[in-house]
């Protein structure tokens, strides 16, 4: 699989600091993806509520459950939460 082919691998947009970002997460991003897909089995939460969970960083996770949602691995519930920011937040679960 290329490096670049979202959402299988993590995704950039057209800047070399954008691409340096998503080369530097490639290693970890399948091994996040699977530790985001078992909490969201475990209960429905928002990509925040994820991170904290699994007690890593947030800019590490939000990425992980959009490509989970384009995989077709997870989806919105419907609800939405405030995240740490105050703003509302999807609420994702598995299928």
């Amino acid at each position: 699989m290329d490096l670049f082919e979202y959402p299988y691998s993590p995704g950039a947009k057209a800047r070399e600091t954008s691409f340096e970002a998503a080369r530097a997460i490639k290693p970890a991003a399948d091994r996040l993806r699977r530790l985001t897909l078992d909490a969201l089995c475990q209960r429905p939460m928002t990509a925040d509520e994820v991170a904290a969970y699994l007690g890593i960083d947030k800019l590490s996770i939000r990425p992980r459950v959009t490509e989970l949602g384009k995989q077709g691995k997870v989806i919105e519930t419907g609800l939405r939460r405030a995240n740490a920011s105050g703003r509302s937040a999807m609420v994702w679960r598995a299928l």
